[in-house]
């Protein structure tokens, strides 16, 4: 091995050993540029800069790293944090460029290595806060601001009333809010079979707010390690904080906030705890944050999670109804080569499928229709045959779902927490 490639090792066990340590993050960045590896040196300083967004040395060291790597624009971004000239200024044809000159000159001391640079240094304090915001987006790369709205979820019409009443509303018309002094602290619990598009639905809540959608999994919490799960949650609020508006969607909350009576290991509980006061209302720090959450088994949710401030209001996110089937259906074949279908009466045929099940229906026919044309030479189109062989082989995937959650409603409705569930079981005559 060589030198360099020992030093870079030695380097990164450190850096694992101490994740916070800006200091040692720039010198793995700087050996790591110097080694010729660009992308990953540019990975370490922009992870100084989520810790330290004002380190020197961190700018200049994401400069150089976009300059090896040919982010030419993005290089003199970070020049110009530093009170560096552009490469090029745009003159007029046949007259010299005029020479870069700031407002008010920066002081820079002869080892700029790691020392914060003063507001003074800046062009403009909106250029540095704008320039900030969009770097600690770019590092930050798990935010997102969806394109999807509610518009875009096919059928659900009731869903999508609830929500309107119950969050959207008041979220979009803070005036309003204040007049009837209604709080939107607190969470909000999408929860029901799964396929049916929770994840989805939480993301057009996203987009219907104008809001960046920071999606967390259990990948992104849970760690072998004492405290680290701990830490990561309390980093994920910190970071929805700063670039609020906000969505935190929590996927599978139920595997995080499980009830602490069913955890044998207090590791687990502290995420529980964590968890529970990253969501405390009392605190007052999560104005513009929303906090999501989905789960296919309400009843393993903490009680602690469901009290008011936490996750007070609840959606129940059912399989599709029929006009919502269809639309899944027309969005699934598209783009496909397909003769007149009849998707009316596949949706009539598919009561209960959840959306993931549609999506499979369709891959289903779309295979049939392949296999059809690989084996004769020509390309035919997917027929309503095809659909129809398709549900002999694609069944519904909610049963199972559905009888636990019959037994729940049934025997452990606390406070009338499943009554929707119980309505809709009653509709359908599950019981």
């Amino acid at each position: 091995m060589a030198e360099s490639d020992q030093l870079i090792a030695a380097l990164t066990e450190a850096v694992e050993a101490s994740p916070d340590n800006a200091v040692l993050r720039c010198h793995l960045g700087d050996v790591l540029l110097g080694a010729g590896r660009a992308e990953e040196a540019l990975g370490q300083f922009q992870r100084v800069l989520i810790l330290v967004p004002d380190d020197r040395g961190a700018i200049d060291g994401a400069r150089r790293a976009c300059e090896a790597l040919g982010y030419h624009e993005r290089a003199e971004a970070y020049g110009r944090i530093l009170g560096e000239p552009p490469a090029e200024t745009a003159s007029s044809p046949g007259q010299p460029a005029t020479p870069f000159v700031p407002a008010e000159p920066p002081s820079v001391p002869a080892d700029p290595a790691r020392e914060p640079i003063g507001a003074e240094e800046m062009p403009t304090a909106d250029d540095f806060d704008r320039f900030l915001e969009e770097l600690m987006l770019e590092a930050e790369s798990t935010l997102e601001r969806p394109a999807v709205t509610l518009a875009d979820v096919g059928g659900l019409e009731s869903v999508k009333q609830r929500l309107e009443t119950s969050f959207l509303g008041p979220a979009k018309n803070p005036q309003l809010r204040k007049l009837y002094g209604k709080s939107l602290q607190g969470g909000l619990l999408l929860y029901g079979p799964p396929g049916c598009g929770k994840t989805f639905i939480a993301r057009a809540l996203a987009g219907e707010l104008g809001a960046r959608f920071f999606a967390v999994g259990l990948h992104d919490i849970l760690d072998m390690w004492l405290g680290q799960s701990e830490k990561a949650v309390h980093e994920t609020f910190v970071t929805a904080r700063r670039h609020a508006p906000c969505v935190v969607f929590l996927d599978e909350i139920d595997a995080l906030g499980m009830k602490r009576s069913n955890l044998s290991r207090q590791a687990g509980r502290g995420v529980v705890v964590q968890l529970l006061t990253e969501m405390d209302a009392t605190r007052g720090e999560n104005e513009g944050v929303f906090v999501l959450g989905a789960t296919n088994q309400p009843w393993d949710l903490d009680p602690a999670l469901r009290r008011p401030g936490r996750f007070d209001r609840t959606v129940l996110v059912l399989p599709p109804d029929r006009d919502a089937r269809v639309a899944i259906l027309d969005f699934h074949l598209k783009d496909r080569p397909v003769e007149a279908l009849d998707t009316r009466a596949i949706g009539d045929a598919t009561e209960n499928y959840s959306g993931a099940d549609l999506r499979l229906l369709c891959e289903t026919a779309t295979e049939a229709a392949l296999a059809d044309s690989i084996q004769t030479g020509v390309a035919r189109p997917i027929r309503q045959a095809d659909l129809a062989q398709a549900l002999q082989s694609v069944r519904p995937s909610t049963g199972p779902w559905f009888e636990a959650a019959r037994n729940y409603a049934l025997y452990a409705n606390e406070g009338g927490e499943y009554d929707e569930m119980l309505s809709y079981l009653r509709r359908r005559k599950k019981f």
